[in-house]
């Protein structure tokens, strides 16, 4: 079957308005996307934050009235004009295959791949992650998630008590599991990237090392290794609670912040971890430190 889209440029507080419309017009799914290339950050629970500019597209069947349609939706929508709008024809597609073409098994250094269903690992004797994309964010495919698996590859945590911090969909939680950790703690805000976690761990038979929890629930723990790939701001916010969580020697290793945010950030986690660039792809930085003998209370200037 073949489709059309109906993408309408709106305001933030324009799009959830003009989702409910382009429901009520028969459209068989809503979609928001950025119009100007705004990042959007970590939101809170029950937070649905939109981009200033934001793309609502609408999926029709190729057989709808376009002008009959537009003339309802403007009804609806009231005396103002419609926001600016295009119709777009779209192929039909096998949507499986497609993915399958953008989403291959990749090889992170030199013994750790990640593995999607439908795919025979390409080195058997490598440590094999079965993961498939879902709701929760964590593939592999972005910079950061990528140098946190590299790093795990060069340095596998043998033996080791783990927290992965804003876990997602559990990648890295199961690539330390796979790579020998004793146990892993695997932590996020949402709710959705811990059922996602656990779907991985089944997957790849790691259930029994790693617990998961919501953030606010984390038990009073102290690790030999804390990743975080989560985002600058959240990363400057949860120093202290890092530095509390991670023994004496213990190890550090922090993404998903950007070039120009390296500088502050290592020079604030500096009172309580021996820091420095770990490694960098495009615009994006990984930091690795090493937890320092000092206390890690609410004294220490932030």
């Amino acid at each position: 079957m073949a489709w059309l889209q109906l993408k309408l440029l709106s305001q933030a507080d324009q799009a959830e308005h003009l989702s409910e419309l382009l429901t009520d017009v028969g459209a068989v799914s809503v979609t928001f996307l950025d119009a100007a290339d705004q990042p959007l950050f970590e939101p809170l629970p029950g937070e649905t934050p939109l981009w200033d500019n934001t793309l609502v597209i609408g999926l029709f069947t190729a057989d709808v009235g376009t002008e009959d349609l537009i003339g309802q939706l403007q009804q609806l929508w009231g005396t103002t004009p419609l926001p600016s709008y295009r119709w777009e024809g779209l192929e039909d597609q096998d949507w499986e295959r497609v993915w399958l073409e953008h989403f291959k098994p990749m090889p992170f250094g030199k013994g750790l791949w990640i593995v999607p269903s439908g795919y025979t690992p390409p080195d058997p004797d490598a440590v094999n992650i079965h993961l498939d994309p879902g709701l929760a964010f964590g593939t592999g495919t972005h910079p950061t998630t990528a140098m946190c698996l590299r790093w795990l590859d060069r340095h596998p945590p043998q033996n080791k008590q783990v927290i992965d911090y804003g876990c997602g969909s559990g990648i890295l939680a199961v690539a330390a599991a796979k790579l020998g950790a004793e146990n892993v703690l695997a932590t996020d805000i949402d709710p959705q990237a811990l059922l996602a976690t656990n779907d991985n761990a089944k997957q790849n038979t790691v259930t029994d090392k790693i617990q998961t929890f919501l953030s606010p629930a984390m038990p009073d723990v102290s690790v030999d290794l804390l990743l975080a790939n989560i985002l600058a701001g959240p990363l400057q916010q949860l120093a202290i609670h890092f530095a509390r969580y991670t023994k004496t020697g213990g190890e550090l290793v922090l993404a998903g912040l950007l070039e120009e945010q390296a500088s502050d950030l290592m020079q604030h986690y500096s009172q309580w971890f021996a820091i420095d660039i770990d490694q960098q792809v495009e615009q994006w930085i990984c930091l690795h430190g090493t937890r320092l003998d000092t206390p890690a209370c609410e004294t220490i200037q932030a």
